[in-house]
């Protein structure tokens, strides 16, 4: 029993260890490497919180020059904002949640300036600068605003505007009008038309005063004139807006061809294709036609009529030759309805003096006159080619097998009539129209089968998944390797020790101990000792035995 209370103060010494206590009490190599396993831990946290903090960037701004870049990501750096560039360099992309506000405050900074300086050039204007290097600011200015207003179109991708801005003197006979030329680059596939061509025309020339719009000259990046001439002479070939109005001729006529005549030989088995030869030119014919007066005196159109009369009585003097014709009465005075006036006779009267009268008159009528101007329509249709191709037709047999025949003759010239009636033909113009029946080569369609780790969408997804699983990996053989076995080392419970071995570890066998009492000498048993015995030599009985006290059974 004193042995016993003697054991009981060092097991719950032992008992009560705290967990401190334990990892106090590990090697210094478990120390160790518990350390470097919970710092690789946390570096790995602190990576996949980062990359998954960057990982959604927007574009702040795009296609800048050099010299705004420079500025944008000297600005960003005071900001302390993170960016990145994209493969042309061209772009600055910024965390998604700051694009807008980040857009905001570079406007406030007046970023980007562009690499085209419009009026801004008149705010740093020098103190002392002569006239011509402020009218040379202003132009600038001025090409750069042009410049800018240009680019802002959808098909332009970069445009220069150079002015040619004469000096005014006082002499208005010999003051030179202004001009201006205009380069510009368009996206690939783009095009403009004549209503955008005449918008930018009439832009530079209403932004400088007196210059008129034939004096501006549109060129593309290729060279080519894209205003007319000012001669206002015809430019050779078409412009954009008659290549489309052509374009959409050929497509309506290919298309009626099409719906025509492909629910008769079935879909895929037909092709067509329609050239129209449309006449752009404009004339312009005036005529006048004189025609004489016809009809009655009652239906000529009388235009201004004039009559003049005169009369007046003289003295009786001797006159004429004597004789009988003398004394004759004068005869009725007449006057024709054309034709110049004739005096009119005389006639004397009874005491010896005469009256003298005179009578004019004077009628002009309207000339019959027509003026007739002729103009003829542009963009008559001079001339239409149609060309039609039938593939072989489908047969199937009573064993299902199918095999391609020519279509007959009479089957063409069908064909051929409902393709001229489609497209309008008309002989005397010149239009043609050819169908043929010919074989269609059908390519056979070769399907590639890509392994699913090189499609493109496997291969993003890996892309996206493989920073925080390779994370991940790290993080597990980091807790697992280095972390775990540390923990589970200071869980484990300690051994207990055995009793009078503390009193064997600390006091040599050699030495005696003072004050503790002598252990009393065992008593031998008799009874034990044949007990013992009877359970070496016959263990099975032995066993019955102590299962009968279990079960409680009788002896």
């Amino acid at each position: 029993m004193d042995n016993a209370v003697a054991v009981n103060p060092s097991l719950q010494l032992v008992e009560s260890a705290s967990f401190g206590g334990r990892l106090a009490a590990m090697p210094m190599r478990s120390k160790v490497s518990a350390g470097i396993g919970v710092m690789a831990l946390i570096g790995v946290v602190l990576a996949m919180t980062m990359w998954s903090s960057q990982g959604d960037y927007k574009v702040l701004f795009a296609n800048l020059s050099d010299k705004d870049g420079g500025a944008i990501i000297a600005q960003l750096s005071t900001m302390n904002v993170p960016y990145r560039f994209t493969e042309g360099g061209t772009a600055i992309l910024v965390p998604a949640s700051q694009v807008h506000d980040l857009r905001l405050k570079m406007a406030t900074a007046g970023l980007p300036k562009g690499s085209v300086s419009g009026f801004e050039l008149m705010d740093t204007a020098r103190f002392g600068q002569t006239q011509f290097q402020e009218r040379l600011t202003f132009q600038r200015g001025l090409e750069g605003e042009l410049t800018r207003s240009i680019t802002s179109m959808a098909a332009v991708e970069n445009a220069r505007v150079h002015l040619a801005l004469p000096n005014q003197n006082g002499f208005f006979r010999e003051q030179q009008k202004p001009s201006a030329s205009v380069l510009l680059t368009l996206h690939p596939g783009r095009t403009l038309d004549r209503a955008q061509i005449a918008g930018i025309v009439h832009l530079v020339a209403s932004s400088v005063p007196e210059m008129t719009p034939k004096a501006v000259s549109v060129l593309d990046q290729s060279g080519a004139l894209l205003t007319s001439s000012g001669d206002g002479s015809q430019q050779a070939g078409l412009d954009a807006q008659q290549l489309q109005y052509v374009n959409q001729i050929e497509t309506g006529y290919s298309k009626r061809i099409f719906d025509l005549l492909e629910p008769i030989v079935g879909r895929d088995n037909l092709r067509a294709t329609v050239a129209a030869d449309v006449d752009f030119s404009q004339t312009e014919a005036t005529s006048e036609e004189f025609k004489p007066n016809q009809g009655t005196e009652a239906t000529i159109a009388i235009k201004s009529q004039q009559t003049l009369e005169q009369s007046g009585a003289n003295a009786a003097t001797a006159s004429g030759i004597p004789g009988a014709a003398s004394n004759q009465p004068p005869l009725a005075a007449t006057a024709p309805l054309t034709g110049a006036s004739q005096p009119l006779q005389t006639a004397q009267n009874g005491s010896g003096g005469s009256n003298n009268s005179r009578r004019e008159a004077t009628t002009n009528y309207e000339v019959d006159k027509t003026v007739r101007v002729t103009r003829n329509a542009s963009g008559n249709i001079k001339r239409l080619n149609a060309a039609v191709v039938v593939n072989n037709r489908s047969v199937t047999d009573a064993k299902g097998k199918t095999t391609q025949v020519a279509l007959a003759p009479e089957e063409i010239e069908k064909l051929t009539t409902l393709v001229k009636e489609s497209i309008g033909f008309k002989q005397d113009r010149g239009d043609s129209v050819k169908v043929i029946n010919a074989p269609f080569k059908v390519e056979p369609i070769t399907t590639v089968d890509v392994p699913l780790w090189k499609q493109p969408e496997v291969i993003d997804m890996l892309r996206a998944a493989a920073v925080p699983t390779a994370l991940a990996i790290v993080a597990m053989l980091v807790f697992f390797g280095m972390i775990r076995p540390a923990i589970k080392s200071a869980m484990a419970p300690l051994a207990l020790p055995a009793p009078g071995s503390n009193l064997a570890a600390v006091v040599d066998d050699e030495q005696t101990l003072d004050n503790v009492p002598a252990l009393p000498a065992p008593v031998r048993n008799d009874h034990l000792e044949t007990a013992r015995q009877l359970a070496k030599d016959n263990p099975a009985a032995v066993a019955g035995i102590v299962r009968g006290w279990v079960s409680g059974e009788a002896a």
